[in-house]
């Protein structure tokens, strides 16, 4: 960064474009289009998850006018439902949006997706791995479900990138987004990506007409003529300090291999759940995370009715007790984030025997269940 600050942009200033800066979204995203299967042509990175969305979905309805049915469950990301709630009514609330029920706040059987879809769906949103419980779809069941009646897939791999294995020209999927502060270790503020399949670049068309969506920017056209490829669903000036911290993350996350990152993850996240059954079980917690490998991404919850107060003490707690950091996810999950690129066992064992000592011996009730603004 120092570099970048100092040199590309102290020395050369806007001369820095043609060295190389302009080209940063889609070099980058031929970089995560390798860990997504994906051509490295159909991904770029740009602007945030939110606003990726938001493109995606105005893109998809519109060209499935028609249909009134948009497909979600309660597992999703709420930031992601609130998008398509603003969608619908953006677009005259015509829409309607279906959000399909977890029996057990875990899981979601793909039959319940295959019968909520009909010939009037336009759109299946789902999040490939669930932000709380780390359940993780069938990708390609799904899609092949929503395609069967002519509706668009969208996924969110918000917490699949950089941790799970991901196909999505594999599997046929029509569109996908995701964040690259979380596995793919952008740090905050870092920028987000959106994928589109190359045959429905041209047919897609997105509402916010930026001039980096045009086809010739820098003619400085007074009326918009949109890109031929992936660059028209970019709209401004991308975050070059941002994105420049994302690059080296991806240089080593595609050094070490999705599928060895992969393997680790899995071995860990069984650790953990291994040793929360014999440490925290007797202590009144459940696991809040499949068991089954297959179907779990790289975190795992943990629920405990002092789930928020237990977060406060192991990121609290002065030395020289270990400190961890966890997510407390509401009502009451402690989510264990594993990135298997540095997390080691001797993390996951101290981890898990600090809230055995935390629990065991009441630390957690020395601070307040008042929650902060950000948990």
């Amino acid at each position: 960064m120092k570099n970048v600050i100092e040199n590309e942009w102290g020395d050369r200033l806007i001369r820095i474009w043609n060295d190389g800066w302009v080209n940063s979204p889609t070099e980058l995203g031929a970089k995560i289009a390798k860990l997504v299967g994906a051509y490295a042509d159909e991904i770029i990175i740009t602007e945030a998850t939110s606003i990726n969305l938001f493109k995606l979905a105005v893109a998809a309805l519109k060209a499935k006018n028609g249909r009134r049915k948009i497909i979600s469950d309660t597992l999703n990301f709420p930031s992601d439902l609130y998008i398509l709630q603003g969608v619908i009514n953006l677009l005259g609330n015509t829409h309607h949006l279906d959000l399909l029920p977890s029996t057990d706040g875990i899981t979601i059987a793909s039959k319940e997706i295959e019968n909520a879809i009909d010939n009037d769906t336009a759109l299946v949103s789902l999040t490939h791995v669930a932000f709380k419980s780390s359940f993780m779809y069938d990708m390609e069941t799904v899609t092949e479900q929503a395609h069967r009646v002519g509706a668009l897939m969208l996924w969110d791999l918000c917490h699949s990138a950089g941790a799970v294995p991901v196909d999505l020209n594999g599997t046929n999927v029509d569109l996908a987004i995701g964040c690259t502060y979380k596995y793919l270790n952008g740090g905050p503020g870092a920028p987000a990506f959106l994928y589109v399949r190359r045959d429905l670049q041209a047919q897609l068309m997105q509402p916010m007409w930026g001039w980096f969506a045009s086809k010739k920017p820098f003619d400085f056209e007074l009326d918009f003529t949109p890109a031929d490829d992936i660059s028209r669903f970019r709209i401004g000036t991308p975050p070059m300090l941002s994105m420049k911290a994302v690059e080296p993350a991806l240089d080593i996350i595609l050094d070490a291999g999705m599928t060895r990152l992969r393997k680790k993850s899995l071995n860990q996240t069984e650790y953990l759940i291994y040793l929360a059954d014999e440490w925290l079980t007797p202590l009144g917690f459940t696991l809040g995370t499949p068991r089954e490998a297959k179907i779990r991404g790289s975190h795992v919850s943990l629920r405990h009715l002092e789930s928020y107060r237990i977060c406060r003490a192991l990121i609290e707690s002065p030395p020289p007790a270990v400190q961890v950091i966890p997510d407390f996810r509401a009502p009451d999950n402690i989510r264990l984030g594993i990135t298997p690129l540095y997390t080691t066992f001797t993390e996951i064992h101290q981890a898990l025997k600090r809230i055995k000592v935390i629990v065991e011996e009441k630390i957690y009730a020395k601070y307040s269940s008042e929650q902060l603004s950000v948990t």
